[in-house]
């Protein structure tokens, strides 16, 4: 499996568009940002006007200079102005936090819907090579990563640049040689971050590439939790977990650890030059260059210096997280989609159900899987695929319905190249039924109708009355009304099979694709099925992937498939009586149902 992943200038650029809408609250919340650095960067100098205010009167007292006092008034004023500063500060941090939040969630959450379309929209090929648990892992954590770090890390990182700037201008308004010391802070973090982000990101990278395959797994495991105890291989399922989640440790362990060493080696910078800035300070004062408040205030600066720097080292490992889900997030969005429609699509109209496969040429990847099929079926025609596993018959179906495109000859309906048909069209033509039910949250009755949104009630218990269903529906606890949970586990294999049936039955399709339907029902249920296909295959073209006697010798065409292609095609009886391939194949698989 291979994530593609953008690079950094497009994820930014990516981003940024997604933010658009939202500029006006970003804007305000920024806004509100530089309010508060700002009185952020005075409170020091305010806070050491109090200071200098009651040395210089400690010192006149002290020296019994007449009329010497402490002039609490002057103090007073400043701690007012003081308190002014801290209200302001409060209230712009609210107001950025209610602004900015409201931004990057709804930056969130057109992000999902973008991941959502964007998956309606991919190729059937991307899914069979990426799991679905890493499918799931880039919707939820690699989004709420990112989410998380923009809300944490935009409004430090921008205050920070803030701090940076207001808080050197004040430094150098005190004195250029102790901002010289303690400016060196900045370049010697910039040195120890960059060096220390160049090993964490790729460790990032692997985190987050190893929390994928791990949300992969444990979709598998539960997916298939059945199977995994029949089989009794709980133990194999237990140590493949450990090793996944072993990985998952150590590359979490290694990228956490590497990107907490930020802080501690900033902090070490800030003491050195915190003792530097005290003794050279000390000796300004005694000189009379400085006073002591303004000493306070610089002592509190190069401490304003040292707080972004190690609240953004803190968050490192977050935002290299967030990179690195950025990268998986907006390499799937710049994932190349179907093939574009024909700028003049042809819409079919009255369809017959004629489809014929001329010379068509198809492999998964460069070696090709079928050579030269050829295939001509009337309208109305019943037409049986057989084949030992793997010869290609899900994969004939699969061309048929434009999952994947032809790499050579064509595939027409009624004449039509079903490549000049827009997708949509051309599935709306198909019903098709799996052996594999799937059924979706919900009651019996949305089920039912899920390819038919406008059918009517009546119209829905037909359906089922047509798929030998609607007995089964009146015994349940509220009818049509029943709630089917995430798995439809709470009512049997061979019943969700009559509800696909019955939902396959309502869309009314010109052309039927019937992939081993019956396999899942017993005797008994499979004779009430075979009543409803023959209903709703009446009149209508049907594709049968088969495995059942009965559907092969009703079949008005059966194909033969080997290897990818078709080596015979006829009837049931034609193709006995040539004591080929499928004389064999017939005796070998199917004719031991004929004494069942």
């Amino acid at each position: 499996m291979l994530n593609r992943k953008a690079s950094t200038k497009n994820c930014i650029k990516g981003l940024l568009s997604f933010m658009r809408p939202y500029r006006t609250k970003a804007i305000i919340a920024l806004v509100m940002i530089v309010i508060t650095q700002g009185a952020f960067a005075l409170n020091p100098m305010v806070e050491g006007m109090i200071t200098s205010q009651l040395t210089e009167d400690a010192i006149a007292i002290l020296d019994q200079v007449p009329g010497a006092h402490v002039h609490f008034d002057v103090i007073f004023r400043i701690m007012m102005i003081l308190m002014g500063l801290y209200l302001l500060k409060t209230i712009s941090q609210l107001i950025t936090t209610f602004f900015l939040t409201d931004a990057i969630q709804g930056t969130m959450h057109d992000l999902r819907n973008a991941l959502q379309k964007k998956i309606q929209r991919l190729p059937v090929r991307y899914f069979d090579d990426h799991p679905f648990g890493d499918l799931l892992s880039k919707v939820t954590n690699d989004v709420d990563a990112l989410s998380n770090a923009l809300q944490q890390a935009l409004t430090r990182v921008f205050g920070g640049i803030l701090t940076f700037i207001f808080v050197i201008t004040m430094m150098l308004r005190i004195n250029i040689w102790m901002s010289v010391i303690a400016l060196l802070i900045i370049p010697f973090s910039l040195i120890i971050t960059k060096f220390v982000v160049g090993h964490s990101q790729r460790l990032f990278e692997k985190q987050q590439a190893t929390l994928g395959e791990l949300n992969g797994t444990i979709t598998e495991m539960y997916g298939g939790f059945n199977e995994i105890i029949l089989y009794g291989k709980q133990e194999d399922a237990i140590k493949r977990f450990e090793d996944v989640n072993e990985r998952m440790c150590n590359a979490s362990f290694k990228a956490q650890f590497v990107s907490s060493l930020i802080a501690p080696l900033i902090s070490l910078c800030t003491y050195l030059a915190i003792g530097g800035v005290a003794v050279l300070g000390c000796i300004f004062v005694i000189q009379g260059v400085i006073t002591v408040g303004n000493l306070q205030a610089f002592i509190r600066y190069i401490w304003q210096i040292n707080e972004p720097l190690s609240s953004i080292s803190q968050l490192s490992g977050q935002v290299q997280s967030a990179f690195a889900g950025m990268g998986r997030i907006f390499g799937m969005l710049e994932e190349e989609e179907e093939v574009l429609e024909n700028p003049n699509p042809i819409v079919l109209h009255d369809v017959k159900g004629m489809v014929k496969f001329e010379h068509v040429q198809f492999g998964y990847d460069e070696e090709l899987l079928m050579h030269d099929v050829n295939i001509d079926v009337k309208p109305g025609q019943m037409v049986a695929i057989v084949g030992p596993t793997g010869a290609g018959k899900t994969t004939l179906m699969n061309l048929l319905l434009r999952f994947y495109d032809v790499k050579g000859g064509a595939i027409k309906i009624d004449g039509v190249d079903i490549r000049d048909m827009p997708r949509e069209s051309l599935r709306s033509l198909f019903s098709l039924v799996l052996q594999d039910t799937w059924l979706f949250n919900g009651s019996v009755y949305d089920n039912i109708r899920y390819g038919r949104r406008d059918a009517r009630k009546d119209e829905v218990i037909e359906a089922a009355k047509m798929a030998n269903v609607h007995h089964f529906i009146r015994t349940l606890s509220q009818g049509y009304d029943t709630q089917l949970n995430e798995e439809a586990n709470n009512i049997s294999q061979g019943e969700k099979q009559l509800l696909t049936i019955a939902r396959a039955i309502l869309k009314d399709p010109q052309i039927l694709i019937l992939d081993e339907a019956t396999s899942s029902v017993d005797t008994r249920l499979e004779k009430m099925l075979q009543e409803a296909m023959q209903r709703v295959m009446a009149n209508r073209t049907s594709f049968v992937i088969a495995h059942r006697l009965s559907t092969i010798k009703n079949a008005d065409l059966i194909l033969v498939l080997q290897h990818g292609n078709i080596i015979e095609q006829g009837t049931h009886e034609s193709l006995l009586a040539k004591k080929g391939f499928y004389e064999k194949l017939y005796h070998s698989q199917f004719a031991n149902q004929e004494s069942a």
